[in-house]
């Protein structure tokens, strides 16, 4: 069963709508089963032409309101029924509305004749809507705060009462839904796609190729995204909003969207804590980009400087004026007197100075194959490590689920592959925490989030990459997604763990198909574990997150 809330400001329209033949005419019988009094005597009479007069019933609704003195503020609830459940009855509904009302606040149990005025209208198609005027006949205003999650509360509880359909419970980590205007709007322009779905995927795929702030708007200008930042009494930044050229409003200015308007780990707070970095990260990156755009030796530590890197040669001892390798420092991590240096091979092997000259040599710039593959390798062995240590401690593994996510956007656009696309689309809803809560930062995450910004610096190759490395990246990939959906059927998290189950499925079936030599039919891979059950090696969570 679902509930959706919605709010206005007209009693007598909504009414009218409710009692009336609908835009499809599917409003059949409408009739009330529930409210404040007894339906019966609320019940609108029929008029000689057959239609209600609602006269009486918004005069009664519209009372407590106009007593306080406040505006007319109307609460409206859709209930519904899943289309495999059987066809309520009046009673069965009544139910429903008075557990809905009692769990919200707006009524509780006992309260008839101190709390709001409502009443539930049933007019067929197996649902119900509750109407209540947001002013309590105490005179007191009601609180509204979270009504959306109290009404999920409640239709999961008919769900076990009535034994109906069982869904997943409202814990904030499903994307945000297009509404039904924005997909009506869509179809009548021709649009692609539903503007807020687009703009869910660049943002999402712009924050996971990010180290920083500054590169999360570059990568959204880069995509064609308008962005409008909100700034606090201090002048930092607090929030930020994202639109489309195309889409504007019926006045013809921007449809904006806040990021948490597309999805919970989208808003600003959230992505700046997914930016945190080891500085031996941020060094790697920043070399890593340096050379990718180089010409020569010189021109790669002139952009290393541009970049804000400390850079500090070494010279032969035997021929003082050649140079045999640099290191590279960040200013302000260390005292003066004390930077800690890296070496371009502790950054990378294929970051020493000898191997970049003989990119230079080659007159080459981007990324070779050995260097793609390199990068495929690094990332490969990040998740490994990510699932192992998913299965060693569960419950320190949160930062792992969410940071997957990022690589496997990335590495999905690195290797070209629009399977591994619609694996990652799958993802998401499984690495979100329950109810928005921030995981705490972990090794792992980071690895798993360095690799990530490493392969979106590796860009694409133009085609669909099969080579070996690639075909082993995304087997490391199958192997940690499928981790995360033991981990998420370990912790009772049902709707996480069908979506990280149905991305590995994808990912694994992909990885069978790809290792198959030509000529050959793909093995049949058979689930190992029963429904319901965690793995092997996952272990119950001490407590949930």
């Amino acid at each position: 069963m679902i509930g959706k809330v919605r709010r206005g400001g007209r009693v007598t329209g909504l009414l009218a709508y409710l009692y009336g033949p609908g835009r499809a005419s599917e409003h059949v019988n409408p009739h009330l089963v529930a409210g404040w009094r007894d339906p019966a005597e609320l019940e609108p009479p029929l008029r000689p032409n057959g239609k209600h007069d609602l006269a009486r019933l918004a005069a009664l609704l519209r009372q407590p309101p106009a007593a306080i003195g406040e505006a007319e503020r109307v609460w409206h609830c859709i209930a519904r029924a899943a289309p495999q459940d059987r066809e309520l009855t009046d009673a069965a509904w009544a139910r429903v509305a008075r557990e809905i009302m009692h769990r919200t606040g707006l009524a509780p149990h006992g309260q008839e004749t101190e709390a709001v005025r409502w009443v539930a209208v049933h007019h067929g198609d197996n649902h119900i809507h509750i109407v209540a005027t947001l002013a309590r006949q105490d005179g007191h205003r009601p609180g509204i705060s979270n009504d959306f999650y109290r009404v999920r509360e409640a239709c999961r509880a008919m769900e076990v009462e009535l034994g109906l359909r069982r869904t997943a419970p409202g814990d904030r980590t499903a994307a945000r839904r297009p509404t039904r205007g924005e997909r009506e709007q869509t179809g009548r322009h021709g649009w692609d796609e539903i503007p807020r779905e687009g703009l869910h995927r660049r943002v999402g795929a712009a924050a996971a190729a990010a180290a920083s702030p500054e590169d999360f708007l570059r990568g959204l200008a880069q995509a064609g995204v308008q962005v409008r930042l909100r700034r606090g009494e201090s002048g930092r930044v607090v929030g930020y909003a994202v639109a489309l050229d195309h889409h504007r409003t019926p006045a013809g200015a921007l449809a904006w969207y806040g990021g948490g308007k597309l999805a919970a780990d989208l808003t600003w707070p959230k992505l700046c804590a997914r930016w945190r970095r080891t500085p031996r990260d941020e060094l790697r990156e920043k070399a890593a980009a340096a050379a990718r755009e180089a010409h020569g030796e010189e021109d790669f530590f002139h952009r290393l400087a541009e970049a804000g890197v400390l850079v500090r040669l070494r010279h032969s001892e035997i021929n003082p004026g050649q140079v045999t390798g640099y290191a590279v420092s960040l200013p302000g991590t260390t005292p003066p007197a004390e930077p800690v240096w890296y070496g371009g091979g502790r950054l990378a092997g294929w970051l020493t100075l000898p191997r970049l000259r003989q990119r230079w040599a080659a007159g080459g710039r981007g990324w070779t194959q050995a260097e793609r593959e390199a990068l495929y390798g690094e990332a490969a062995q990040a998740a490994s490590t990510a699932a192992a240590r998913i299965r060693q401690d569960p419950d320190s593994a949160a930062d792992i689920a969410w940071a997957t996510a990022d690589v496997l956007r990335v590495a999905a656009a690195a290797l070209g592959n629009p399977v591994l696309v619609r694996a990652a689309e799958e993802y998401e809803r499984a690495a979100r925490n329950a109810y928005g809560r921030i995981p705490v930062i972990s090794p792992e995450g980071v690895r798993l989030r360095a690799a990530a910004r490493l392969l979106a610096l590796a860009g694409t190759t133009g085609g669909r990459d099969t080579t070996l490395a690639g075909v082993a990246l995304a087997g490391a990939l199958a192997s940690l997604v499928a981790s995360v959906a033991d981990l998420r059927r370990a912790q009772r998290q049902a709707a996480q763990a069908d979506a990280a189950r149905q991305a590995a499925d994808r990912l694994l079936t992909q990885v069978t198909v790809s290792a198959t030599p030509p000529g050959q039919a793909p093995p049949v891979r058979l689930r190992q574990d029963p429904p319901g059950q965690p793995a092997a090696g996952i272990r119950e969570p001490r407590h949930g997150w």
